[in-house]
């Protein structure tokens, strides 16, 4: 468990990043605890990522806006896969954990086939199949994301919040569907590749057709096949220039055209050119300073913390904003 915190100008805050129990894993990737107790709102743009994330939220509400969905304000989110940026809004005070979930592994934890919530940040107690199973612990009824968000906000640690968590969501993955062994290593292959696989040869690698691998995928992904590798692309090409990597480089490792292909998807999948997308991270080392860095996953390039001129510097993505 990695955990950091600070005390400044611009307000109190906390950050813990664990694993999960082996027994959720790979399907939870990971969990990160946070507090925020700051001066004033803060913003973030959130890219898509091969992953989906369960907010268990503990205080003070999230405001999501993306372009071609209607904004929503809720203090526990469920989000699906992505294929367009999104805007996270709160007024700075915040705290709750959030999961990082292989996409299959939401499948399963969720019960909803994922393409129906691609795109879409939703309450998850009012999801068709919620996440309601098992019993929490001492009652007689079904549990919610609710009542459970509310329980963890009583313990008086993040261990014990993580233990719980562990509890109740190895519970909760033994009654929900199964996903696939074939889709679970089709991603894997396809994850590790950087989305670097061609959709039928990944077809054979797991002994399907085309068709019904894009069918699976559909289902326990929310992404066809060629659409999930093209986001895992673009969360590798993030990773390399953040990284230090040149445009020509990252075209070359990723396999993109050249570097105007690789202009066009970054703006496409995160909302802004490779070069503001740079000059916003070197500003994040002072605005805001001193404040917990905004990637929701380690080692990523997943994430912007927008300064107040938001609309000044990302005047080519006020469509999302």
């Amino acid at each position: 468990m990695a955990s950091r915190g600070g005390h400044g100008p611009g307000g109190d805050w906390d950050t813990v990043v664990a694993p999960p129990h082996p027994r959720l894993r790979p399907g939870v990737i990971a969990y990160r605890g946070l507090r925020l107790a700051l001066n004033g709102p803060r913003s973030r743009l959130e890219a898509p990522i091969g992953a989906a994330t369960l907010l268990l939220g503990f205080e003070g509400p999230v405001r999501i806006s993306r372009a071609g969905a209607p904004t929503t304000s809720l203090v526990s989110v469920y989000s699906g896969p992505t294929t367009t940026p999104a805007v996270g809004d709160h007024g700075g005070r915040i705290a709750g954990i959030e999961v990082l979930l292989a996409p299959w592994a939401a499948f399963t934890l969720i019960g909803t086939p994922q393409h129906e919530l691609t795109n879409r940040a939703v309450d998850p107690d009012a999801l068709p199949h919620a996440l309601a199973r098992g019993r929490p612990p001492g009652t007689s009824r079904r549990a919610s994301v609710g009542e459970l968000a509310a329980a963890l906000a009583t313990l008086p640690g993040w261990t014990e919040r993580f233990d719980l968590l562990d509890d109740v969501l190895t519970r909760w993955f033994r009654t929900g569907p199964p996903s696939s062994a074939r889709v679970v290593r089709a991603w894997s292959v396809l994850r590790r590749s950087g989305g670097a696989v061609p959709v039928p040869r990944l077809a054979d690698e797991v002994g399907w057709s085309v068709r019904q691998l894009e069918n699976r995928f559909r289902e326990q992904i929310g992404l066809a096949p060629k659409v999930a590798a093209r986001v895992l692309r673009m969360q590798r090409a993030r990773r390399l220039l953040a990284s230090g990597r040149s445009a020509a480089e990252t075209v070359a490792i990723c396999g993109f055209y050249d570097q105007a292909h690789l202009s066009g998807e970054f703006r496409a999948l995160t909302g802004c050119t490779p070069r503001e997308f740079a000059v916003a991270r070197g500003a994040i080392v002072v605005v805001p300073a001193g404040l917990p860095g905004p990637d929701r996953i380690t080692g990523e390039a997943t994430s912007l913390v927008l300064p107040p001129n938001r609309s000044a510097l990302f005047s080519k993505t006020g469509r999302i904003i």
